[in-house]
C-alpha cells in the first residue's frame, strides 16, 4: 500500500479507502468487520461512511470494529441529508450540524471523527453559517478536518474563502462521484479541488457495479447484485445501456491481458494525478479483494487512449445525461413552461 498526504494538510492516507455503505445492511456485521480487519492487514488506513447509510446502522457497525485500533484509522463520515421528519433534521444549519455530529460520535463510539464531509450541497441554505459551525467543532476538537462532497467547482472554491475570512483551516478534501463512464468531475471539480489545496478522494470507481460486466445487458441483473435489488440510485444513475456497451468491451479488453474489469476501471482512476484515493465499496469479502488486487495493475498509454475513445474527457457515456440526486441550477424561468408573457 501507498500514502499520500491529502491536500495540503500534513495527513497520509492509502490510496484505497474502505467505503461502508453496504455495511449493516446488504453486509453484516461479522463480514462488514471481517473486511475492515482484513483491509488494515493490508496497510489500509482509511474508512468512509456516514450518518445516512443504513439509518445510522453503519456508523455504528464500524464503530464497534474499531474500538481496539480507532487511532490507527482516518475516519471519515458526512451529515447533511434527512435523518427524520422535519425541515431542521437535515442540511447546513449550525443547529443541526451540531447535532448530526453529536449523533455520528455517540454511534461511532469515539470522542473524534478525523474528516467531517458536507455530504452534499444545499443548494438554499448560506454556506457561511455552516463553515463557522464546523469551526467552532475543530475548536472544540470534535472534528479534525472537513470536507465537501459532492460540490461543484465554485462552491469549493466559496467554501476555502469563507474559510480564509473565518479564520479556519481551509477543508481538505472533495469527494466527487468519478469513474470511467462519468468523467463529468474532470470538467470543474477536480481543478477547482486542485487550485484550492483539497485532496480529491473519488467514489463509485466502478459505476455502482456496471463496470464488472457483470451486467451484459439492461435485462440482466445477477442474483445479489445492486440491480437486481432494485437499487434506487443504480436504476437512476449508472443503469444506461452506452454504460453498460463500454463495460462489455472493456471486459473483451482486459481479457485479453489477464485483468479483469474491476483492475482496470479502478486503475483507471488512480493513474489521475489529482486522485488523492479512490473508495472501494465492497457488499462482500471476495469483492474487497478485488479492489485490492487492481493496485498491482500499471495503465498503460494504449489503455488510456481507449477510454478517451469510449468516452471524451469531462463527459458522461451517455450525451445529456445528469444525475437527478444532483441537478443543474443554472436555469431559474421567470414563466412556467408554455406560459405567454
Amino acid at each position: 500500500m501507498t500514502y499520500r498526504y491529502l491536500g495540503r494538510s500534513g495527513l497520509k492516507v492509502s490510496r484505497l479507502a474502505l467505503g461502508t455503505m453496504m455495511f449493516g445492511g446488504p453486509t453484516d456485521e461479522a463480514t462488514s468487520h471481517e473486511i475492515i480487519a482484513r483491509a488494515k492487514s493490508q496497510g489500509v488506513n482509511f474508512i468512509d461512511t456516514a450518518d445516512v447509510y443504513q439509518k445510522g446502522i453503519t456508523e455504528q457497525v464500524v464503530g464497534r470494529a474499531l474500538q481496539k485500533d480507532r487511532d490507527d484509522w482516518v475516519l471519515a463520515t458526512k451529515f447533511g441529508n434527512a435523518l427524520g421528519d422535519g425541515p431542521n433534521r437535515r442540511g447546513t444549519s449550525r443547529k443541526w450540524i451540531i447535532e448530526a455530529v453529536e449523533g455520528s460520535l455517540r454511534r461511532l463510539g469515539t470522542d473524534y471523527i478525523d474528516l467531517l464531509y458536507f455530504h452534499r450541497a444545499d443548494f438554499d441554505a448560506p454556506l457561511g453559517e455552516a463553515v463557522r459551525a464546523i469551526g467552532d467543532l475543530v475548536r472544540a476538537g470534535k472534528v479534525r478536518y472537513f470536507g465537501l462532497s459532492n460540490f461543484r467547482g465554485w462552491r469549493i472554491a466559496e467554501v476555502a474563502h469563507l474559510a480564509d475570512a473565518e479564520g479556519i483551516d481551509r477543508p481538505i478534501a472533495s469527494q466527487p462521484l468519478y469513474n470511467l463512464v462519468n468523467r463529468t468531475a474532470e470538467a470543474e471539480q477536480l481543478p477547482a479541488a486542485a487550485a484550492y489545496g483539497l485532496g480529491v478522494v473519488s467514489y463509485s470507481p466502478l459505476a455502482r457495479g456496471v463496470l464488472t460486466a457483470k451486467y451484459p445487458t439492461c435485462g440482466d441483473a445477477e442474483e445479489g447484485s445492486r440491480a437486481a435489488r432494485k437499487d434506487k440510485r443504480l436504476l437512476e444513475t449508472e443503469w444506461r445501456i452506452e454504460s453498460i456497451e463500454i463495460a462489455e468491451e472493456i471486459r473483451r479488453h482486459t481479457a485479453e491481458r489477464g485483468i479483469t474489469p474491476t483492475d482496470f476501471a479502478v486503475a483507471w482512476v488512480l493513474n489521475n494525478q489529482l486522485i488523492t484515493s479512490a473508495i472501494a465499496g465492497p457488499r462482500t469479502f471476495e469483492q474487497w479483494e478485488g479492489y485490492v488486487k487492481a493496485l498491482d495493475y500499471r495503465f498503460t498509454a494504449e489503455d488510456e487512449d481507449l477510454v478517451n475513445r469510449l468516452v471524451a474527457a469531462g463527459h458522461a457515456s451517455t450525451p445529456g445525461y445528469t444525475d437527478p440526486g444532483h441537478p443543474v441550477e443554472g436555469r431559474v424561468p421567470y414563466v412556467e413552461a408554455g406560459a405567454s408573457h
